[in-house]
């Protein structure tokens, strides 16, 4: 008896019409890319960047000038940072309060929207019951209400109602608590849902408390969530322009971006304010910086791209 062998076969090829249809098309089109090379939105990334970047390149370059022109060089010079003896950033006591008011608020209003936010999202994700999806709608609260309204309706509560809360820097770091308290329970809220309840279940039946679960492996594993909406609250609050504008009482209680704005506003503008906005821009990139590379060493360990990192540091 004679056993057949089974040899393999060829796969088979594909007709030679769709192959010479394939080729055609590879040509036609580019390296065998259906849609070819976009040129048209990669014109359009660029002229956006270039119609975003160029006013506040030409602002920073004249923060340097030498003179007080707004349209002629007249040679690179600190004058508006330190040098200038009455006008400078160094030396106005308007703009050296704005800076010093700018990063108070932003110290006072992250150092208490990140614990309570962090609360707030462990409290949203372990809370079951009837009424916790209305808490988090509460939970993205900034996001469909718009500040120009909360402004308003916070000063007439502190004005009209808690009197007691005089219009200044409390009333404004209460409003800015209020207004950014909703980014680190999104952001600590998403890594919650990624980490899972396993590492603290495996505390428990290892003999730690609930509390102790959260302190000594909950939190750890949440830190690079809280650093980034720590950074995000930050660099939020150093340019926010509604709220302070209209809470603040004195000139002493008005941030870098309600004088930049009231001179701007009031024909007042010079180089000495474009020093005072490169100044408010430097500090925007630095914490953006810190947080990206600082996000990217504590999940060094994990595995992420740089694009998880800046997704994280700008809350999206």
């Amino acid at each position: 008896m004679e056993i057949a062998t089974l040899e393999p076969t060829a796969s088979a090829e594909p007709p030679a019409g769709t192959e010479r249809a394939r080729r055609s098309a590879g040509r036609r089109f580019g390296g065998g890319r259906p849609w070819g090379h976009p040129f048209f939105l990669e014109s359009f990334t660029w002229i956006y960047l270039v119609w975003s970047i160029l006013p506040i390149a030409i602002a920073v370059l004249f923060s340097f000038n030498n003179g007080k022109s707004q349209s002629s060089w007249q040679g690179f010079s600190m004058r508006w940072y330190t040098g200038d003896p009455t006008q400078s950033v160094l030396h106005d006591p308007q703009l050296q309060a704005a800076v010093i008011q700018t990063l108070r608020l932003c110290l006072l209003a992250t150092v208490i929207t990140v614990p309570l936010g962090v609360a707030f999202a462990i409290g949203i994700d372990r809370w079951r019951g009837r009424t916790s999806d209305t808490f988090n709608f509460v939970m993205i609260f900034s996001f469909v209400v718009p500040e120009l309204l909360l402004a308003v309706a916070v000063m007439f509560v502190f004005t009209q109602m808690f009197s007691f809360i005089h219009l200044g820097t409390m009333a404004e770091v209460l409003a800015l608590v209020v207004w950014n308290v909703s980014w680190p329970a999104v952001i600590v809220r998403a890594r919650l849902v990624g980490i899972g309840k396993a590492y603290e279940d495996a505390a428990c039946d290892l003999g730690a408390s609930k509390l102790s679960a959260i302190r000594r492996v909950l939190i750890p594993l949440l830190m690079p969530a809280i650093f980034a909406s720590a950074v995000l609250v930050f660099a939020s609050v150093i340019d926010d322009f509604v709220l302070v504008e209209q809470l603040s009482s004195t000139a002493n209680t008005q941030s870098m971006a309600v004088v930049i704005y009231s001179n701007a506003r009031g024909g007042l503008g010079g180089p000495a304010l474009n020093a005072l906005a490169t100044l408010m821009l430097a500090f925007s990139l630095v914490i953006a910086v810190l947080g990206y590379f600082g996000y990217r060493w504590m999940t060094k360990g994990e595995r992420g791209s740089r694009a998880a990192a800046l997704t994280s540091i700008a809350g999206i």
